[in-house]
């Protein structure tokens, strides 16, 4: 179980499966369909310019591949886990096998979504809501997923957020809207009046009269619909039946004092109040008469509407480099709308974590999780420590990042991909896009070289199982030839022994140094976990992630 404020880093379906049930008060996500646009933002600006390979951290999590397969045919069990109703699991099993022929991508992804959103679904309150902000790629599928998971009936709003001012599109509409979907847990959620303030633009649009009381618009006096009591009968020779509408009587501005007994007045002799306070305007052309609504500068604004016009795309010292980066001011609205103050604010997708600066400026609890521990790394530095002040460990806590042997062995077991992860973003290096179990290169670090045009790399491969022989070594340093790279590194979980280490030692060393400005560099280089956990990092060239010198142990020699 999971305590606050809290920055997780990991899968956050591996994250929140040992969430008690009833847990968060809102959840805001934005998960990019196109990952690598987020990741490779936080790569650039740690390594200070673009990687050679374009790296695409996770991108192929869209692809249709066997383990993404058996995700899409666990969705009708999810489905029915999270009380999805027969009909339409039966109705997605249907559209899952068009998918599968026409979009694989898109089908991986949402299968992806549904078993997280099944998840969020349990550990969301009774009074809970859930914001899933995407673009108009896919939000019709996923507006038909989260009403199949979440409930028809408890869909409360698509919004609309005007993020760009144009967008030039040759053959198109210009596209320049973000959606945001908002559901409830059930009918019972919590809901906070909120208002944006007023802008010119809006004042004169709308309000374009002027009296003593000061800017006014004319609105209906009548609702729609026919009645057949005192709402239904004429007033001052005016019929509102033969209309099809009725009279709606509107609320007196605050400088007007109700009369005894105004509550009990007919519908009619009210009317006849409000008209001697000036406020009905009666046009001469047949148009039905209509209330002077005045501008009420004490009330502060609008109530929030459902297409948000004005909040700025991200700019300034807000701005962290992340293409999908979201302005504070809009996750502000969001959660002063659904949470109250004390509340816990869920992000699971929490990149540069914009949500979690909102939450904390407006007195709510967080949990922020993300995959990438560059990206954990990065916010607990610029965002936490810089921006708000925050102290690690006292006014918030970093989880998933194994600190121990038996953590990683943990890591390992519960989910071996993250593994691989960590352990090439331990040493500094960046995963590479293709995931798999074992073999293969499983990351990439980085490292300048005097006049190479771009940063060269030493390729890394991580082994978290027992059995770690010469074999893999020759393995990896076939990879090796076969590369660009200049250099290879190997990372083994499981302590090995003096003699497999200099045996191990002895085959690398046939793959001959690297010369660099007089400084000799071993090609091929294997570190244990242990190791890592202790200090020790490959010996290369300046690393181009590195955030502070590492220490220099006895016996190791430190990177330049």
């Amino acid at each position: 179980m999971t305590t606050i404020n809290k920055l997780h880093y990991g899968d956050c379906l591996t994250v929140m499966a040992d969430w008690k049930s009833n847990y968060v008060d809102l959840i805001y996500l934005d998960p990019p369909f196109n990952s690598n646009r987020q990741y490779n933002a936080i790569y650039k600006d740690e390594t200070g310019r673009p990687l050679p390979d374009q790296i695409d951290a996770f991108s192929d999590m869209w692809e249709l591949d066997a383990e993404r397969m058996r995700a899409v045919q666990t969705m009708p069990i999810v489905m029915r886990d999270a009380g999805v109703d027969d009909a339409a699991v039966q109705l997605w099993k249907l559209w899952m096998t068009a998918l599968r022929h026409t979009q694989p991508r898109l089908l991986a992804y949402l299968s992806y979504l549904t078993q997280r959103l099944a998840r969020m679904k349990t550990v969301l309150k009774s009074t809970g809501s859930i914001y899933l902000h995407c673009d108009p790629t896919a939000s019709h599928y996923i507006k038909a997923l989260m009403d199949a998971i979440f409930g028809h009936t408890n869909f409360r709003n698509e919004i609309i957020w005007k993020r760009t001012s144009a967008h030039n599109s040759a053959r198109r509409w210009g596209p320049i809207h973000d959606t945001l979907l908002m559901y409830s847990k059930t009918d019972h959620y919590v809901w906070n009046r909120v208002l944006q303030p007023y802008d010119d633009d809006y004042l004169d649009a709308n309000y374009r009269y002027e009296d003593e009381h000061g800017r006014y618009r004319l609105t209906e006096i009548t609702g729609p619909g026919a009645r057949f009591g005192q709402s239904g009968q004429p007033w001052r020779g005016v019929d509102p039946t033969q209309r099809g509408r009725h009279w709606a009587v509107p609320q007196l501005p605050s400088w007007v004092s109700r009369p005894t007994g105004y509550e009990q007045m007919s519908v009619q002799d009210r009317l006849d109040f409000i008209d001697t306070q000036g406020l009905i305007n009666w046009p001469t052309n047949g148009v039905m008469p209509r209330f002077k609504r005045h501008l009420d500068i004490k009330n502060g604004g609008v109530p929030i509407q459902d297409m948000i016009w004005d909040i700025n795309p991200v700019g300034g010292n807000e701005d962290m480099g992340y293409d999908t980066q979201k302005p504070i001011s809009l996750l502000e609205r969001v959660i002063k709308a659904s949470s109250n103050p004390g509340d816990v604010v869920l992000d699971p997708f929490c990149g540069c974590a914009s949500t979690i600066e909102a939450a904390e400026r407006l007195g709510r609890r967080w949990i922020g999780i993300d995959i990438a521990i560059h990206a954990v790394k990065r916010v607990a530095r610029l965002r936490l420590n810089d921006r708000l002040g925050l102290i690690e460990g006292q006014d918030y806590v970093i989880e998933g990042v194994p600190r121990t042997l038996e953590g990683a062995q943990d890591l390992w077991v519960r989910d071996k991909y993250n593994f691989q992860t960590w352990a090439v973003e331990q040493v500094e290096g960046f995963v590479t896009t293709k995931r798999t179990a074992d073999g293969g290169i499983d990351g990439r670090l980085y490292f300048a070289v005097p006049d190479a045009p771009e940063l060269q790399s030493m390729i890394l491969e991580v082994k978290g199982g027992h059995n770690v022989t010469i074999r893999v070594v020759r393995e990896l340093k076939g990879v090796l030839d076969d590369d660009h790279a200049l250099m290879a590194g190997l990372i083994v979980l499981h302590p090995i022994s003096d003699r497999q280490r200099a045996n191990f030692g002895r085959f690398m060393a046939s793959a001959g140094m690297l010369n660099i400005l007089g400084i000799e560099y071993p090609r091929m280089q294997i570190l244990t976990v242990a190791d890592i956990l202790e200090g020790r990092r490959f010996k290369t060239p300046t690393v181009a992630a590195r955030y502070t010198p590492q220490p220099v142990l006895p016996g190791i020699p430190a990177s330049s």
